[in-house]
């Protein structure tokens, strides 16, 4: 497969140019990759236009992806996430829905609420640990002011929990909800066989990070539609990416999406098979010592730390010791990973590392769970708009949070804007040593 943006680049550095454009290094410095950061000069097209050879390249992984669209984005899935709200509340305008509010499970992103906030959005929880059938979606939007008009899921979460992806979206169609899905972590799913991956199963769109589990650079991401998605709809996806994003676009990101075609395109299916061959048999041998795994996606490694004692920010302490750096740990778990580019000899190391902690001795605390959504005063946008005030956390009882409270998994809220700060959030906040937060000024 052919990799347009990374030939022309290649091209120029090679062709003697005097730059007298951005960005400022000239292609010259001390980093050694300067040459490569190039701007929108004449042939290289614009991410935000559909023409040129980002087109081209983009055609590339469409091809692979085999959806209606596979768009770059160069600031991270945060960017698709808004796009993709902006774009299922116009497809909603144009069926009719007021397109005000959406339905959402709460192991959400952050980067969802500043979404909803900026598309005017409002939002109906529901428990992270909710069931999703047919009854409890129905009741939900029967419990709204406004008819919600999508369904917003995240699958995988931050510890590998993919949901039942061919359900959901059935139950949407029934309800005439577009399914949206923060498939941040899942970009490679389109690749097992058959494909895993939301869009493949029914969605209606999804976001997905390519550097979390593809080998693009820090930034780079993907916005999938489907074929459901009208064409009218599709042909805005451009534009809407260029409203939540900066007009200067990394070069260097959108190289790493052009050259990650070719990877794909080369056998990456038989690499994840064979990881994932390799991954089970960890896990299973980690079971044999006593570990608890817990159930999650091929590509990661959930360790219950909290069976044997042991918090997951201990455990991380541990195998850092060892050279070996993890996603992340909290109180209960930790979690690992993994990619085609982990070695055989990462994974032996890996395994001898967990297999020689010793035992803790001791049982180890759970982490306080939120039992009940917290009740809702303002609507996101009217919290994050309202002026606001830093309070220390034992004195926000009965105060509105005004930024999401979002300590862990990584960015994941435990209190959202507009709601009432109480007693539970309260306690979580001492548990995660937070001892801050915005609040609505009274």
């Amino acid at each position: 497969m052919n990799t347009p943006v990374i030939d022309f680049v290649k091209e120029y550095t090679k062709s003697g140019f005097s730059r007298f454009h951005m960005p400022g290094h000239k292609g010259k410095g001390v980093l050694g990759f300067e040459g490569f950061d190039i701007t929108e000069i004449k042939g290289a097209g614009n991410v935000f236009c559909g023409e040129g050879i980002i087109a081209e390249s983009e055609q590339n992984a469409t091809s692979l992806f085999g959806f209606k669209s596979t768009l770059y984005c160069t600031e991270g899935s945060t960017q698709c996430i808004k796009a993709m709200l902006y774009l299922a509340r116009q497809a909603a305008l144009k069926a009719g829905n007021c397109g005000k509010r959406v339905l959402a499970v709460r192991n959400i992103h952050k980067a969802f609420v500043f979404g909803c906030f900026q598309n005017d959005i409002d939002v109906s929880w529901l428990n992270a640990d909710c069931n999703i059938t047919y009854d409890s979606i129905k009741n939900a939007c029967d419990l709204t002011c406004d008819k919600p008009f999508a369904l917003y899921v995240t699958s995988p979460d931050y510890y590998g929990k993919v949901l039942n992806i061919p359900e959901i979206a059935k139950i949407c169609e029934k309800l005439n909800l577009y399914l949206l899905v923060d498939n941040a972590h899942g970009a490679y799913l389109r690749f097992l066989s058959p494909s895993k991956h939301p869009v493949s199963l029914g969605a209606f769109m999804s976001a997905d990070s390519a550097h979390k589990t593809l080998p693009v650079l820090t930034g780079g991401a993907y916005l999938q539609l489907s074929d459901k998605v009208p064409e009218d709809i599709a042909n805005k996806a451009k534009a809407s990416l260029s409203l939540f994003c900066s007009t200067s676009p990394s070069y260097l990101i959108l190289q790493s999406l052009d050259g990650c075609n070719a990877y794909l395109a080369d056998g990456y299916g038989k690499k994840l098979e064979l990881l994932i061959q390799e991954l089970d048999n960890l896990k299973e041998k980690l079971k044999r010592e006593g570990w608890e795994i817990s159930r999650s996606d091929p590509l990661r490694l959930v360790i219950k730390s909290v069976s044997k004692g042991y918090t997951g920010y201990e455990l991380a302490e541990l195998l850092e010791k060892q050279r070996i750096q993890c996603e992340f740990g909290d109180f209960e778990n930790l979690v690992l990973m993994f990619t085609p580019e982990n070695t055989y000899v990462e994974l032996n190391k890996l395994e001898k590392a967990i297999t020689a902690v010793p035992p803790s001795g001791r049982t180890a605390n759970p982490l306080p769970k939120v039992k009940n959504l917290p009740k809702r005063v303002l609507s996101v946008r009217q919290a994050i708009s309202s002026e606001s005030e830093c309070v220390e956390a034992e004195k926000a009882l009965g105060r509105i949070c005004a930024i999401p409270l979002s300590p862990f998994p990584p960015e994941v809220p435990i209190a959202v804007s507009g709601e009432e700060i109480d007693k539970n959030i309260i306690s979580l906040m001492k548990a995660y040593g937070i001892k801050s937060v915005w609040v609505v000024k009274e």
